[in-house]
């Protein structure tokens, strides 16, 4: 496919996020070969394009008095609830997430959350994280929770791209996932001009921006540490904003890089499972045992002045984050995210706000 047809691509309605990233390749193939593929990448899946569903073409759950299914036949996916007299059925136009999954739909000009979700941990359907202490008593209000306008906006805006212009939603014009434009604003009319020979309007760079930007910046979506405050977002229902989490920590400075959320995290990569890969980022600012300087991990473009300025761990040299990023269970146990408030954990402690 040559460059025209791509940068065509970018602009037309409802593009997956691979056309924008095989765009962009052509000049940044690092970060575009993966990025269409990362949790990012598939936030938001059209009727077409969901391997789950493909691969679970029934799903069911009775929760009290309603039976819950989702029925898919080859790109088309219904999902229903009946309480036994009625039944409200409607076709899935957005899957809203790629391991959870959870089903936005718009019925009698409202949007509405779907009150159950796909769990990768049961292969299976359970109530939707967040709605657990809803208790449906109509056919309607068990079909899904009303979404006020501003929820809608936030949950396009995050999971997809060019949805939401000038504030107002503009579903037609929606991409699948997080592109490359959604972080990099104006990189549709960058590639234009690059095809042109004119380079001076590349966006800024993201990495350049100091840890305090950059974690608000990824806080628009993962939730900054002003926004869950902002909230009253109490519980363990905050770990999932790890933004706010990280920010508790006692070792989080918004001018040190080595705690950034790009520090650990490529956002054009997948996340990383393996324990032991974090280790060099937590020695970058706590030297182990026998070293009197940083490791070589730590960038060679950060500032002299920051040297190690934290004890070694008198415990272990790695498998670091085990210990101080503990994993915690979401309510109903289906979903589990790592805390990203770094600590010396101890046993039956309360969960820390």
């Amino acid at each position: 496919m040559g460059i025209l047809c791509l940068l065509a691509g970018v602009r037309s309605q409802a593009q997956p996020a691979e056309k924008a990233a095989a765009a962009c390749a052509s000049c940044h193939p690092a970060q575009a070969q993966h990025q269409p593929s990362t949790p990012m990448g598939e936030a938001l899946f059209l009727p077409s394009s969901n391997p789950t569903l493909r691969l679970h073409p029934r799903l069911t759950v009775r929760k009290g008095a309603y039976t819950y299914r989702v029925d898919t036949q080859g790109d088309e996916s219904t999902y229903s609830v009946t309480d036994g007299v009625g039944t409200i059925s409607i076709p899935i136009r957005w899957t809203i997430g790629q391991g959870m999954q959870t089903w936005v739909y718009e019925r009698n000009g409202s949007y509405y959350e779907s009150l159950v979700s796909y769990y990768p941990s049961i292969q299976g359907l359970e109530t939707t994280v967040g709605d657990e202490s809803l208790t449906p008593h109509t056919l309607e209000e068990a079909a899904g929770r009303k979404l006020t306008l501003g929820d809608t906006k936030d949950c396009f805006a995050c999971h997809s791209t060019n949805s939401v212009t000038g504030g107002k939603l503009t579903l037609g014009s929606l991409q699948e996932g997080v592109t490359c434009e959604h972080c990099h604003s104006g990189s549709s009319t960058h590639l234009f001009d690059a095809l042109q020979g004119i380079f001076n309007t590349a966006p800024p760079s993201l990495k350049k921006m100091p840890t305090e930007d950059i974690s608000n910046f990824c806080g628009q979506c993962h939730r900054s540490w002003e926004s869950v405050v902002r909230n009253h977002t109490l519980g363990v229902v905050n770990v999932r904003f790890q933004p706010y989490r990280l920010a508790n920590s006692r070792c989080f400075s918004g001018t040190d890089p080595r705690i950034a959320c790009t520090a650990c995290h490529d956002p054009h990569q997948d996340v990383v499972r393996d324990a032991t890969a974090y280790d060099g980022k937590c020695q970058a600012c706590h030297q182990t045992k026998g070293t009197a300087k940083a490791p070589a991990l730590v960038k060679a473009d950060l500032p002299p002045t920051l040297g190690p300025r934290a004890k070694p761990c008198p415990v272990a040299s790695k498998d670091c984050v085990s210990c101080h990023m503990p994993k915690i269970k979401m309510p109903g146990g289906f979903v589990t995210f790592t805390d990203h408030q770094i600590r010396i954990v101890k046993p039956g402690e309360p969960y820390p706000n």
